[in-house]
């Protein structure tokens, strides 16, 4: 009898434990955007990668939408073996293209754009010069494909979060009057998940801090996406297929500082954050401040990022305590830019156990030398017997400007779209119309001034509406 009564005890203690593990554990589904474009560009055939279908968009249906007097197909003739097959192809164009994608779900929707200028037979695409819009917002301006202030010949990715209102998402490229040429080599559209992007930050400066909101109307680019002491995380572990880069280089020195790693299980919990946050092998790594007998609270550990001036950032901070043995043993401040972000951050008072992650969003401009430095250090009530701060990845975004730009200060209205081989004869064309309007103005003048006096007045000459670019649309429905 006795027996059968802690069997029966057993069975519902194990029961409660499962359920609790499967509400903790497999609340992890396989993302699938509502929304998913995948475009290789300047490809007649479809393109693998990560277990993602990139669909080429063949040259007979571009000339069936667009004509072919603009735009090329070009195969790259010397691959390399380390280049993805989305590098092996590309579009190119000469005149304003656009790209036009049908969307089903309102809201933030992840845009990536692939450049590599290879070697093309026909044309020379390091030469390239184009701006990019989506929207209204200046993605890019002047943009050469081309890497760092060196111009490496490097494959680059570009990924932005765009908030889509309408039904309707506008990529267009525009070749530069200086190079008329333009290219891309890879596109990619889809909705982001809910939790991805909050709608409010903690905005941070000398004066204070304050929550604004109003962030995910704004056009953001990734400029940094850092795992903290672990290793490079690549696309195929991560279920938005991201890249997590070491944080090393960015990292400055620090005698305390130390990596930890851990092999259980991280608890992403139901109403909490998902594996499109951040993926585990994020959270299973961290840096963490050590006391020591020496320990002081100046110790600390920061990082230094170089990042454009003129702009604000989101500053995206992903913690997980991984190294506390027990709840409610770790306290820390945070600094951006030295200045105190949030103080006493207490991981096990937000998630309620260990090993379940969490993240803080902050707002910040970037300071006069064109950094932004990001700090954990002990607060007043950490214990100096344990570990008094810990970060575990780290993300920076920057917003766009009071014109809608990502890239200087220019607005897509002032983009200039004058189609190749146009501009000499747009010149002549201008300047014999300006002859003949004063010709004829003298003429009209004379004879007005002999019948008596008119108000007189010069025709007005606007030559832009009749040179306004041919915009072509690729099609994705």
């Amino acid at each position: 009898m006795f027996l059968m009564e802690i069997n029966k005890l057993f069975i519902i203690f194990f029961f409660f434990f499962l359920i609790n593990n499967v509400s903790i554990t497999w609340s992890y589904t396989v993302f699938s955007p509502i929304d998913n474009y995948l475009v290789n560009c300047g490809s007649s055939v479809n393109s693998v990668i990560n277990n993602r279908n990139f669909i080429g968009d063949p040259s007979a249906t571009i000339a069936t939408k667009l004509g072919s007097t603009f735009v090329d197909e070009e195969e790259n003739p010397n691959p390399s073996l380390n280049l993805l097959p989305l590098h092996h192809t590309a579009r190119i164009f000469t005149k304003p293209l656009i790209y036009l994608f049908e969307i089903k779900k309102k809201g933030t929707h992840l845009v990536r754009l692939h450049f590599f200028p290879f070697n093309s037979q026909n044309f020379n695409l390091s030469s390239a010069l184009f701006h990019v819009s989506i929207n209204g917002y200046v993605l890019l301006s002047d943009f050469n494909g081309l890497e760092g202030e060196n111009n490496r010949k490097n494959p680059i990715l570009k990924e932005y979060f765009i908030w889509v209102e309408d039904s309707k998402l506008e990529i267009e490229f525009t070749p530069s009057e200086e190079s008329n040429l333009g290219f891309v080599n890879a596109i990619e559209v889809f909705s982001a998940p809910d939790d991805l992007i909050a709608d409010t930050a903690k905005f941070v400066n000398s004066d204070g801090n304050k929550t604004i909101g109003g962030i995910t109307n704004q056009a953001l680019e990734t400029v940094y996406r850092l795992t903290v002491g672990g290793p490079k995380v690549t696309p195929f572990n991560d279920t938005l297929w991201r890249t997590w880069s070491p944080d090393d280089e960015f990292l400055q020195s620090s005698e305390t500082s130390q990596t930890v790693h851990f092999g259980g299980r991280i608890k992403y919990q139901n109403g909490g954050l998902s594996r499109e946050v951040a993926p585990d092998n994020v959270y299973s790594s961290a840096r963490v401040l050590s006391n020591t007998n020496e320990s002081t609270l100046n110790d600390n550990i920061t990082w230094i990022l170089p990042v454009s001036v003129g702009y604000k950032y989101l500053v995206r901070m992903h913690f997980c305590d991984i190294a506390s043995k027990v709840l409610y043993d770790l306290y820390f401040n945070v600094y951006i830019n030295g200045n105190l972000a949030y103080e006493n951050l207490d991981l096990s008072e937000l998630t309620r156990m260990l090993a379940s992650p969490y993240y803080a969003d902050f707002v910040v401009d970037a300071d006069n030398s064109g950094e932004i430095t990001v700090s954990i250090a002990p607060s007043s009530s950490s214990s100096p017997e344990r570990i008094s701060a810990i970060l575990n990845g780290l993300e920076v975004m920057k917003m766009n400007n009071t014109m809608g730009s990502l890239d200087g200060k220019i607005s897509v209205g002032s983009i200039v779209k004058t189609p190749r081989g146009s501009t000499g004869v747009l010149v002549a064309l201008v300047a014999c119309t300006s002859l003949l309007v004063a010709v004829v103005a003298i003429m009209y003048r004379k004879r007005a001034m002999e019948h008596d006096s008119v108000a007189w007045s010069p025709l007005p000459t606007d030559a832009s509406k009749g040179n306004q670019p041919e915009s072509r649309k690729f099609l994705f429905f």
